[in-house]
């Protein structure tokens, strides 16, 4: 009787390589300078870039929308009554008494409806208003006063 060649137990936990595989290599070797998985226990390199939470992107979105808002609202706050000047031609653009719109224009466009006589500056009620245009310009139709804070100002205006 003859007993069979010993082959080792293939449930058997030993060290034993995989078919094909020369003894003494590893399965796959990493050549320098080409990409792959590191090899296990190495320390894993930091991730390039920097990534923006969505708190960040909201809070910078936020911060956009309400300098848009206020930069909007103070150029839509400035009218050009107070950059008028005496011999300018102005337009009004809104049918309201309290907030005419009052804009400068060349004096030559058809959209020219009154010229400034004078302009004078301070904080003036409606009764010195009148009088304070009475002794700038003799000819004056119109007061225009808006109360600004610290610029504010009265024009006396006659239709063009």
């Amino acid at each position: 009787m003859t007993t069979p060649p010993p082959q080792g137990n293939p449930f058997a936990q030993g060290q034993q390589q995989p078919y094909g595989q020369p003894q003494g290599q590893a399965p796959f070797p990493q050549q320098a300078g080409q990409p792959g998985f590191p090899p296990p226990g190495a320390p894993v390199p930091p991730q390039q870039g920097r990534k923006l939470s969505f708190k960040t992107i909201k809070n910078i979105v936020i911060v956009l929308i309400v300098a848009g808002v206020a930069i909007g609202g103070w150029i839509t706050s400035q009218d050009d009554a107070n950059t008028a000047a005496v011999g300018d031609c102005m337009h009004r653009g809104s049918t309201n008494d309290d907030n005419p719109d009052l804009e400068v224009v060349d004096c030559g466009d058809a959209k020219a409806q009154y010229t400034v006589l004078a302009k004078i500056e301070g904080n003036h009620s409606e009764l010195t208003a009148q009088s304070k245009c009475e002794a700038e310009a003799k000819d004056f139709q119109y007061v225009y006063t808006e109360t600004n804070g610290s610029k504010s100002f009265l024009l006396c205006l006659k239709d063009k």
